[in-house]
């Protein structure tokens, strides 16, 4: 990743767990990428803080938090909607690393924040012999994905937020 932070140096970036404190500023990020019906809510947050801290990590710059990326650990190669409401605390090896959420806010796009989260979770579900890292987007992010190796394994069953969501899934082994 040489260009991955053209503007942002790495020594200003703090990759870390996310915590609850972070709350009002997860929200906020969430909320300035994501529609309403898409964006997670301050519940579902708050679950995903108590059940899967080892899987919510955060990106700061000069203090300030500025993405975020989160999910479960699931049995099941693709997401269910239910995983956005219900979900239990990750096993501690085995399944699919799932990306509930992937946003960074619009003020610091385009520097690599995104590929440096998703590489974290990557890292993370290695160690932990997950088999995939497994998620669903629109269709204008698959290129995004694609790049990062993810491979689009067709259209969801999700209806989350009444979309049409593709399945991209990275193997981990």
């Amino acid at each position: 990743m040489p260009d991955t932070l053209n503007l942002a140096t790495p020594s200003e970036l703090l990759l870390r767990p996310a915590t609850p404190q972070d709350l009002p500023q997860l929200l906020a990020i969430e909320n300035a990428c994501f529609t309403p019906e898409e964006a997670a809510t301050a519940a579902a947050f708050a679950l995903r803080l108590q059940r899967i801290p080892d899987s919510f990590w955060v990106t700061e710059r000069h203090g300030q938090v500025i993405g975020l990326i989160n999910g479960p650990v699931v049995a099941e190669r693709y997401i269910r909607d239910e995983l956005f409401k219900q979900l239990n605390a990750n096993p501690a090896t085995g399944g699919h690393q799932t990306v509930l959420g992937l946003a960074v806010h619009p003020a610091h796009r385009k520097l690599g924040i995104g590929r440096l989260l998703l590489a974290q979770l990557e890292t993370v579900a290695r160690t932990a012999q997950r088999e995939t890292v497994t998620l669903t987007c629109l269709e204008d992010r698959v290129p995004f994905y694609a790049a990062l190796g993810y491979v689009n394994e067709g259209v969801s069953a999700s209806a989350h937020a009444a979309e049409v969501w593709l399945n991209m899934v990275k193997p981990l082994r």
